[in-house]
């Protein structure tokens, strides 16, 4: 009996051809369900990296207010030392108001030969020109001893090619005194400290700019930078 065979038929030749077609098109449909599961699997990755990263971002300000601490502890520190340095400089201002605690005396005894001009032009005697004076005469013999109005610091000791032997003293609240005409070689140095009534050196007739007038010493004050009249600053009657 002869055998049938589809395969040597036209059918079987047709059928043939769609069959590798419809085994590549399997193999295809396998591949792609193959890459569709792998790629599913991939994004549940990604996706559990994503939530396990903003867990992160989300937790991290908790870790920055722990930083803020020490930030808020110097700015406390920096307050206190503010009030310290304050409260140290408040003290310090205290010291210096208390010139009364003296009494204020002239430095010499002795008539006004020239008064404090107060700003006005008046004539020198000696240099023959209009000038303001800005301090007092005091009439007072060669070697009378000079003593400082109140208690003090002095600040400078210098000779001056007008005015001679010149003292400065910082009697404190912002009243500086001035000391000139004095004999040389004054008693006194920078930065030594002085009671009211310390002689501080004599007359002495060294003021080439008063030359023409008798001996005496020239007084001057100064308050916060400004000429200040010493006879209305201090009784010229005050021993």
């Amino acid at each position: 009996m002869k055998s049938f065979s589809l395969k040597n038929t036209k059918l079987g030749k047709t059928l043939g051809k769609k069959g590798l077609y419809i085994s590549l098109g399997a193999c295809l449909l396998a591949l792609a369900g193959a890459g569709v599961a792998a790629y599913n699997k991939t994004m549940d990755s990604i996706n559990e990296t994503l939530s396990i990263a903003d867990s992160a971002i989300t937790a991290a300000p908790a870790e920055n207010k722990v930083t803020d601490v020490p930030k808020t502890t110097a700015k406390t520190e920096s307050s206190s030392s503010a009030k310290d340095k304050t409260g140290s400089s408040a003290k310090d201002s205290k010291s210096d108001l208390d010139i009364k605690t003296q009494p204020d005396i002239m430095p010499v005894k002795g008539d006004i030969i020239t008064p404090f001009s107060n700003g006005e032009l008046v004539k020198s005697e000696t240099l023959g020109v209009w000038k303001t004076h800005d301090g007092v005469d005091i009439k007072a013999d060669a070697g009378t001893a000079v003593k400082a109005m109140n208690k003090g610091v002095v600040i400078k000791v210098w000779n001056d090619a007008l005015w001679g032997s010149c003292v400065k003293i910082d009697h404190g609240s912002g009243v500086i005194g001035h000391y000139y005409g004095l004999a040389a070689n004054a008693q006194v140095s920078e930065g030594d400290r002085v009671n009211s009534g310390d002689t501080i050196g004599s007359v002495g007739d060294t003021a080439q700019i008063e030359v023409s007038l008798p001996s005496h010493l020239h007084f001057a004050l100064e308050r916060n930078q400004r000429w200040i009249d010493p006879i209305e600053f201090i009784s010229p009657s005050t021993k």
